[in-house]
């Protein structure tokens, strides 16, 4: 039997997707800028030490922290972005890429040893 209406709305809703504004984007979680087309969702807490929780991050500024910090400053950091920031080579960076694009890249020094 043929039914009186139909089951899903006609396909001119479909057009409709184009009229909304792109989200905000969210702003870094370290460096406070707004992110740009690459979003790292990083552990503040690493996996390997039981962190869950992620937060949004550049890339240029997670490779900052990998190679800044071990797992394990990582850990007695935890989500406090300020005591990551009173290092003073996290500083400099945090400073340096201020003005920087948000989807600006470079080469990070190797991890400290």
């Amino acid at each position: 039997m043929a039914r009186k209406h139909r089951k899903h709305g006609p396909y001119d809703d479909f057009g409709s997707e184009e009229d909304e504004a792109p989200p905000p984007p969210v702003p870094c979680w370290l460096c406070s800028r707004p992110t740009g087309e690459t979003i790292v969702w990083h552990h503040p807490v690493p996996k390997s030490r039981g962190g869950r929780d992620v937060v949004p991050m550049h890339p240029i500024c997670q490779q900052t922290l990998i190679a800044n910090f071990t797992n394990s400053e990582l850990q007695r950091h935890g989500m406090d972005v300020e005591g990551l920031l009173a290092d003073p080579a996290v500083r400099k960076f945090v400073d340096w890429v201020a003005n920087k694009d948000p989807d600006f890249t470079a080469t990070i020094p190797k991890k400290r040893r």
